[in-house]
């Protein structure tokens, strides 16, 4: 089959996709990515082709407002401003998204479109085409009501009822939405709030996500599945220098700290806070500077910090005894899977959610906001981190439960599958 794998968002929107594109590659289908033209090399590097949503999206990310509205720093009102200006510039640009999801989808023609909630076009696509669009997810509480927990962009739990008054105030956002771009696309046949919404909640559905961080509750219907966490090899075309190598082979014990995406308005000022704690207390840290969230200054010890401008998870998770990270669900899933303690620097939503459940888990202390980063947070939750063997010992427990699963079966029968089944 020719399976579309459709993303908008940051370099972790994409992870998933690769990962189930390799599953379904080895499985003799055709894979065609549709991502932002920042991630070409990602998708061609799995050996997949490439069609491409543009440059805007990702550049809107990275300007001052994304970077304000993104990242810490500023105050509540200065966030606020830049929100706005940020939801206003994606207005126009989400108009040229979907008119390129439309022009790539009706020339490829695929079997199969597997895609994300903000890629619009393949939903109302799906509802032409039954059972061939697959929505995927790699956070929880964000379609399906569950009783726990709100609603992700609510963040929280309200008790039962409000829970699940969240989730209809956010369906009903998205539905609004599809129906504006069904108008902008002139398509009305068929078209209705009501079957929107079926073609959301009664269509195939797949939670990326480990069950041993989230388990699918059992009054969730069949054709939605928490079917784990995967992960591509990101070591193609990458070897570690001699330099990385020597650090890596002369410490016992060794902090990764990484914001991954994520960019802030202070990133020197981040960068010489969590230096400052770091070389105070002797603890050894490789530093990846990959988005620009954090930034090499000209002087530190180089005996305990090593800096990169960018490192394989699957190669530094496994040398690593912890991560002080972002806490998106990529690299907050990996930390897991490979034993490392965690602790969470959340910059936007759902980072916040990773930073309650694996603080939950046990595998590292609640980490405050990127924009409440202070010296002396910092050090006072890095140093337990850094000493509480009880985080270890819960992250190697997750570790071993997380490495047992198997789940490619089921994803390669949910997609070729007419029923998901």
């Amino acid at each position: 089959m020719k399976i579309l794998l459709a993303s908008i968002g940051t370099r972790g929107d994409m992870e998933p996709f690769l990962a189930l594109g390799e599953i379904l590659q080895k499985q003799g289908h055709d894979i065609i990515c549709l991502f932002p033209a920042q991630f070409r090399s990602l998708a061609e590097d799995s050996g997949f082709r490439f069609t491409s949503l543009g440059t805007a999206f990702i550049e809107m990310l990275d300007s001052k407002e994304g970077k304000a509205a993104l990242g810490g720093g500023g105050t509540g009102l200065q966030k606020m401003a830049a929100y706005i200006k940020l939801a206003t510039r994606y207005k126009n640009i989400n108009k040229e998204l979907v008119e390129l999801q439309y022009k790539v989808i009706e020339e490829e023609k695929p079997d199969r479109i597997i895609h994300n909630g903000k890629m619009i076009y393949p939903i109302l696509w799906g509802m032409k085409n039954k059972d061939c669009n697959i929505l995927v997810y790699p956070m929880p509480y964000v379609m399906h009501y569950a009783k726990e927990h709100a609603h992700v962009a609510f963040d929280g739990d309200y008790g039962p009822f409000f829970n699940k008054l969240t989730y209809s105030i956010a369906s009903l956002g998205l539905v609004q939405t599809i129906l504006s771009v069904a108008k902008q696309l002139k398509i009305s046949d068929g078209i209705s709030r009501k079957k929107i919404k079926q073609a959301l909640f009664n269509g195939k559905t797949i939670y990326t996500i480990s069950p041993s961080l989230f388990s699918k509750p059992d009054y969730w219907d069949k054709h939605v599945k928490v079917l784990g966490y995967h992960e591509r090899d990101k070591t193609v075309n990458w070897t570690p220098d001699k330099a990385l190598e020597d650090f890596v082979g002369k410490h016992d014990k060794i902090l990764l700290v990484t914001f991954g995406s994520m960019t802030n308005p202070n990133p020197a000022e981040k960068t010489k806070m969590i230096l400052d704690v770091l070389q105070k207390n002797g603890i050894p840290a490789i530093i990846n500077t990959f988005a620009g969230g954090l930034v090499e200054p000209e002087a530190y010890d180089k005996n305990l910090i090593h800096f990169v401008s960018q490192i394989p998870y699957d190669w530094a998770f496994p040398k690593m005894y912890g991560v002080v990270h972002h806490g998106g669900s990529g690299t907050s899933h990996m930390a897991v899977k490979y034993g490392c303690v965690s602790l969470i620097i959340p910059h936007i939503i759902d980072q916040f959610l990773w930073n309650d459940i694996l603080s939950k888990k046990g595998v590292g202390p609640k980490g405050p906001a990127i924009s409440k980063l202070k010296a002396n947070v910092f050090q006072e939750k890095v140093l337990d981190l850094w000493q509480n063997k009880f985080y270890k010992e819960n992250a190697l427990k997750l570790s071993a439960q997380m490495q047992s699963e198997n789940f490619g079966q089921e994803i390669i029968e949910m997609v070729e599958g007419k029923n998901g089944e």
